[in-house]
């Protein structure tokens, strides 16, 4: 398996050096890349360098080609260079806050040991929440049945009956009810069982697969699981599925998107870091936040255009975190997957994101104010910022958020944020 980090570059070229940031791949691969990153469903997560290189977005996960060769994308998290297993548990902990999975129900310590890449952790996760669920029972349902048979059972159906033949007049046509595991969130959940034994390569994984798979034989696959996703209950009776539906559809959706076509064409675990990041701290804040404080994701009631003398309200404004008090905007806070500096000019901090910052603050808070960028915490950036002035009362504060405590990083800044302290 090849392992590197966000915008690495991968090339076909056998002369070079391979790194975290530089990797060898084959030729099928290289091409099935550049086929799968012009399909809508994944949208660009490559770029073409020049020939034979390609260079990796800001997307992290796992992707394996037809030929079988694997390359798992960690995050460039700034915790060291030459270690992998630290990046990997950073995305596994991502995952887990964006997916509201407790640390109780994700204990995988031991499967972190086994250094296995992201993908067979995400089956690790989804087969160990199926061993609780068959624990404590699957739910079961009614099934209608309609058979022929020698004995009357249930109803009999008198239309078809009048209509059978002489020879056959000693069977009768009946319905009735059958209560069955075989209901839609059970079937869900075995054809993703099935979809992870044929492909994990942990043995670890595949015993437990194995094991489950014949506890589960009396339930139905579905060939197209995909359409019938949006119909899994919610219901009280289902509450103990709730835990395991997020993993099931993950593996449904992520690993195989040609599930539906009935062939197995690549992996491809793709998440765009940025949108973990910033689901990752809403998920911490919103804890902490108490009323009357209310935490807002994509907040989108501004325009930098507004309507006026008939014209359209444009250019929408989406900050990713949004503080208020009695339907009283108070704070604007923006997350940046990007490594800053302390030590650099203008700390690494790109001009366009000051920019956006200084719509936000005038049009959400009116120009007057506290707003917050907050950054992942590393070694060259480890304590707030000092204050920005972007106007005479509207102040930005770059935070580091620290990922290991699921925390930001305490300074001056606590007293202008009453709602975080």
């Amino acid at each position: 398996m090849i392992q590197v980090r966000e915008y690495a570059q991968l090339t076909t070229d056998q002369t070079v050096l391979s790194s975290l940031d530089l990797a060898i791949i084959k030729q099928e691969t290289f091409d099935w890349l550049v086929e799968l990153s012009e399909k809508e469903s994944y949208g660009r997560f490559i770029t073409y360098k020049r020939p034979q290189y390609l260079q990796l977005h800001s997307y992290v996960g796992y992707l394996e080609s037809p030929c079988g060769e694997g390359i798992e994308i960690l995050p460039k998290t700034g915790l060291g260079a030459q270690e992998p297993d630290k990046s990997r548990d950073v995305l596994c902990k991502m995952l887990r806050s964006t997916l509201n999975l407790s640390h109780k129900e994700a204990q995988s310590a031991s499967l972190n040991r086994m250094n296995l890449p992201i993908h067979e952790w995400i089956y690790y996760q989804f087969l160990y929440l199926l061993k609780e669920l068959v624990a404590s029972g699957l739910r079961f349902d009614y099934q209608r049945i309609e058979e022929e048979s020698r004995f009357i059972r249930g109803q009999l159906d008198i239309a078809v009956q009048q209509r059978q033949t002489v020879g056959r007049a000693h069977l009768f046509h009946i319905r009735h009810d059958v209560y069955h595991p075989n209901r839609l969130e059970n079937q869900l959940i075995k054809t993703a069982l099935d979809y992870v034994q044929q492909h994990c390569r942990s043995s670890e994984n595949w015993r437990l697969a194995n094991e489950l798979s014949h506890i589960l034989e009396p339930i139905t696959s579905l060939r197209e699981p995909l359409n019938s996703m949006p119909k899994w209950s919610d219901i009280k009776i289902l509450q103990s599925y709730r835990a395991i539906k997020p993993w099931c559809q993950l593996i449904l959706e992520k690993l195989n998107p040609n599930f539906q076509k009935g062939e197995h064409r690549g992996i491809a675990l793709l998440f765009p870091m940025e949108i973990l990041f910033e689901k990752y701290v809403a998920n911490y804040l919103q804890r902490d936040i108490e009323a009357p404080w209310q935490l807002t994701t994509q907040a989108s009631s501004k325009h930098m255009v507004n309507d006026q003398e008939g014209l359209e309200s444009r250019f929408q404004l989406r900050p990713d975190l949004l503080i208020s008090k009695e339907r009283k905007n108070y704070h604007v806070l923006d997350t940046k997957w990007k490594l800053i500096s302390s030590n650099e000019n203008n700390f690494s901090i790109e001009q366009d994101d000051i920019y956006q910052l200084f719509a936000y603050g005038h049009k959400y808070l009116n120009g007057c104010g506290d707003m917050m960028l907050i950054y992942p915490k590393h070694h060259q950036f480890e304590i707030p910022l000092e204050c920005f002035y972007l106007a005479e009362e509207l102040r930005l504060w770059a935070i580091p958020f620290c990922i290991e405590t699921s925390k930001m990083v305490i300074g001056e800044w606590v007293e202008r944020f009453p709602s975080l302290s």
